[in-house]
């Protein structure tokens, strides 16, 4: 009676916190004005989910290293991130090729102009000397000019780029200081007093946009080579309107199918992998929102797969425990022998999903590694919850006498013990 009573505890215990889980995770909440988002929140979608603009840049040089490949890619990376956009996707192509993803934004025009300015920033006296560049620059900010109002780019210096200022500034009193960017003159001041602060700022710009724009270019300098927009994609929302929803509620009707399956076909055994479905696809949400995947339709199809190699497993466990219970085994055996039986052909066929889903991502691009990386975070979580969880529940119910008849197994065949 005393592990009865431990097994039962136990079990409703796991029960609420996976009920906890996936009530926050699907509504979200609200605790002392802290607000608990729900999925639909706070994942990120892809393009063909939200709409934006794609853009493929090319290095104009005919041979590019692997590392010119990667630092370029970095730098593009940071300045479209400065246009004030968040979940940007930039990934490498072919040898020279650079795709830029922004969801959300379909200004294609203002992105291939950041992308392509080269960034270089340079500070020059009266007699056209270069006094100052972008890397003497520590930071530079989008911020209100608190004189005159509007808005200005704030720049700190580093120790020498500070130490080269004070110099320039002391002595070029009541004479003019030029700042270029892209050999642009962007602003021509008269330095009135020798600035030894480590700071200055260029105004001119009119809006917030502009000057966010021009600080991003500036903090991610000079591009290390030059490129060049070769294709400009602008994708509408429309297809997200219609096709996510709808991939939803497909998964959704799926998922509900699959539920009735093991329920008709296992009873309470199959009420247990229900469980720990649940909770399966709670804990992917979770990590996809943590990892910050950008969910796109092929990865929600990499997502609704895993949900069946999730109940794949838990299928497989089952049978074993039924061709126990057909050799006369008892309940509590059975389920034991059939988990310990199966566990070999899980791990194979996960595993081997998994290869699968390394080699797309290491070989593909774009939508393929979105996909792959969908797979792989599912088959890993379906792993955990197929032969942790779902053989810790079913344990529980046996030891608690939930599960104690042949019945409660959806099956009796012949030989089989009739009790636990």
């Amino acid at each position: 009676m005393k592990k009865k009573s431990k097994s039962s505890a136990l079990f409703i215990f796991i029960i609420a916190v996976i009920g906890f889980l996936a009530f926050a995770g699907f509504k979200g909440f609200v605790v002392g004005g802290y607000e608990f988002k729900s999925f639909d929140k706070v994942i990120t979608r892809g393009l063909d989910l939200q709409g934006g603009a794609s853009v493929l840049m090319e290095i104009q040089q005919d041979k590019v290293t692997k590392e010119e490949l990667e630092s370029t890619k970095e730098h593009l990376s940071l300045r479209v991130n400065k246009l004030g956009v968040a979940e940007t996707i930039v990934t490498t192509e072919g040898q020279k090729r650079i795709r830029v993803d922004v969801p959300g934004l379909t200004n294609s025009k203002e992105i291939v102009d950041s992308l392509s300015q080269s960034g270089k920033l340079s500070f020059k006296g009266p007699d056209g000397q270069e006094i100052l560049t972008g890397t003497d620059v520590k930071k530079a900010t989008a911020q209100i000019n608190q004189q005159q109002g509007g808005y200005e780019i704030g720049l700190e210096f580093n120790d020498e780029g500070t130490k080269k200022f004070a110099e320039a500034t002391g002595k070029f009193v009541g004479q003019k200081i030029s700042i270029y960017l892209d050999d642009k003159m962007i602003q021509e001041a008269t330095v009135q007093v020798q600035i030894n602060d480590g700071r200055a700022s260029i105004t001119g710009k009119s809006t917030l946009e502009e000057c966010k724009a021009t600080a991003g270019l500036i903090n991610s300098g000079a591009l290390p080579l030059p490129v060049k927009a070769v294709s400009v994609n602008n994708v509408g929302a429309e297809l997200g309107v219609t096709a996510f929803p709808n991939s939803v509620k497909a998964g959704a009707i799926g998922v509900l199918l699959v539920f009735l399956f093991m329920l008709i076909h296992y009873r309470i055994q199959g009420l247990m992998a229900n469980i720990a479905l649940t909770l399966y696809i709670t804990l992917t949400l979770f990590v996809f929102v943590e990892v910050g995947v950008t969910l796109t339709l092929p990865g929600i199809a990499a997502f609704l797969l895993t949900i069946g190699v999730a109940v794949d497993a838990n299928i497989l466990i089952f049978e074993r425990t039924k061709e126990e219970l057909a050799k006369g085994f008892t309940i509590k055996s059975a389920v034991k022998k059939g988990s310990e039986n199966a566990l070999s052909s899980i791990v194979d066929s996960n595993v081997t999903t998994l290869l699968a889903a390394l080699i797309l991502y290491s070989m593909g691009t774009g939508a393929v590694k979105g996909f792959a990386i969908t797979l792989m975070i599912g088959i890993v979580i379906s792993l955990f919850t197929g032969l942790v969880v779902t053989k810790l529940l079913v344990n529980l119910a046996v030891d608690c006498g939930l599960i104690n008849k042949l019945a409660h197994l959806g099956s009796i065949k012949k030989g089989a013990k009739k009790h636990a």
